[in-house]
């Protein structure tokens, strides 16, 4: 609360309102749960993707529309064009290593970025990760550039969902599990005391 007073009291004292650092925006947009996904992409070439994102989001449901976001230097982003198609795979509470792989620099490029990542094609081609809590194939609808982003628009035109699975959730900067939480059960009761 006193840092919300000291930003407005010098945001008034000067006239001019305070832009915030760009690590105080990360800090704060971390408070916010996310689920985990990994969109993947492959081509008639051969070539395949995947990149773990958390800005995944429903838009309508008819037509049934979701959106990712992509950086707009993501490798991704040529190979979705050339598919005109991609997969939103919403990772489960134990696919955190899966998480971690495709959030790495240093994966390899290419089909060798999947070695030792179960999955199958899907009817678009695209990469379907085994273990996930749920699966949404797209064909690529719009784009649209937004900053140092691109808000992919897809259709869904296939699904998976295995309801038994719990889904991996990001929160404060760490995975979580919704019930596990980070082990103290400080997640579990936040979410219990908003949804009970």
């Amino acid at each position: 609360m006193e840092a919300l007073q000291e930003l407005r009291a010098g945001s008034v004292a000067s006239g001019v309102a305070a832009v915030p650092a760009v690590s105080a925006f990360r800090q704060a947009m971390s408070s916010f749960p996310t689920g985990v996904t990994v969109v993947t992409v492959a081509t008639g070439d051969g070539s395949m993707y995947g990149v773990t994102v958390n800005s995944f989001s429903s838009v309508s449901l008819d037509p049934m529309l979701v959106l990712v976001c992509l950086n707009e230097n993501s490798r991704g982003i040529g190979l979705i064009e050339r598919a005109e198609a991609f997969a939103v795979n919403v990772l489960s509470a134990g696919q955190r290593d899966v998480a971690r792989w495709f959030a790495s620099r240093h994966r390899p490029d290419g089909s060798m970025m999947f070695d030792g990542v179960p999955f199958e094609p899907g009817v678009t081609g695209c990469p379907l990760l085994a273990g996930a809590a749920a699966s949404f194939e797209c064909r690529l609808g719009q784009s649209h550039r937004a900053g140092d982003h691109l808000i992919v628009l897809g259709e869904v035109v296939a699904l998976v969902h295995r309801p038994e699975m719990e889904p991996l959730i990001f929160h404060d900067g760490t995975y979580k599990s919704p019930r596990r939480g980070d082990g103290s059960g400080r997640f579990t009761r936040l979410l219990s005391g908003r949804l009970g």
